[in-house]
């Protein structure tokens, strides 16, 4: 559990108030910041979007169901881990949920250890998403930096065309593309071309 960030919350919901009440005193007995919901609506109206974390769910609960809330938050962009808790019935449910994009569901009853694990891993998920969209918004800013012509540029020199290939495509002198070239480096903070060419893909 040591990669995991201070900042993250494991949201526990399940309508079980005992079940509920025992995962948050395992979380806090590691550590982990937790807040439990007695339903799906309660957690809805009082945990925005942004929150960083994972959500564990119980699958089957009076009102709105763990797989009514996981649609609900995916039409809303949130993209939170998942985890289903489920009884032995619920396993086909349970499956459909994680092609849905759960990240997992474990089934009652579980082990504290197991428990642990999986939401290790949910909260590690969760933290890799994050800085992927973090590093694709730095990109996206760098690249709206550029001017028409450093655009023209990159899109030549990412496919890897030489500058006088280059330069004879825009109608202009090879020294004039290795200016907008060195530019084009400097405010995408490329160190190189494969650097620039991964940051190209990925914005």
């Amino acid at each position: 559990m040591s990669e995991i960030s201070n900042s993250q919350t494991v949201f526990i919901v399940d309508d079980d108030s005992s079940i509920r009440q025992a995962m948050g005193l395992l979380l806090e007995s590691v550590g982990l910041d937790n807040e439990i919901f007695e339903s799906a609506d309660d957690f809805l109206q009082r945990v925005s979007d942004d929150r960083s974390g994972c959500l564990v769910l119980d699958i089957r609960m009076p009102g709105m169901s763990g797989l009514e809330l996981q649609e609900t938050l995916a039409a809303r962009g949130n993209s939170m881990p998942v985890i289903f808790v489920t009884g032995h019935g619920d396993i086909p449910m349970a499956v459909e949920a994680m092609r849905n994009g759960a990240v997992d569901f474990i089934q009652k009853p579980f082990r504290d250890q197991e428990l642990l694990d999986r939401i290790g891993a949910a909260l590690r998920t969760d933290e890799s998403r994050r800085s992927l969209i973090e590093e694709t918004t730095k990109i996206q800013a760098r690249i709206g930096r550029l001017t028409k012509r450093e655009h023209e540029v990159l899109d030549l020199v990412v496919t890897g065309k030489p500058n006088k290939i280059v330069a004879y495509e825009l109608g202009v002198s090879q020294r004039t593309v290795e200016i907008h070239r060195a530019r084009v480096m400097e405010k995408m903070e490329a160190q190189s071309l494969a650097d620039l060419v991964r940051m190209h893909l990925s914005s």
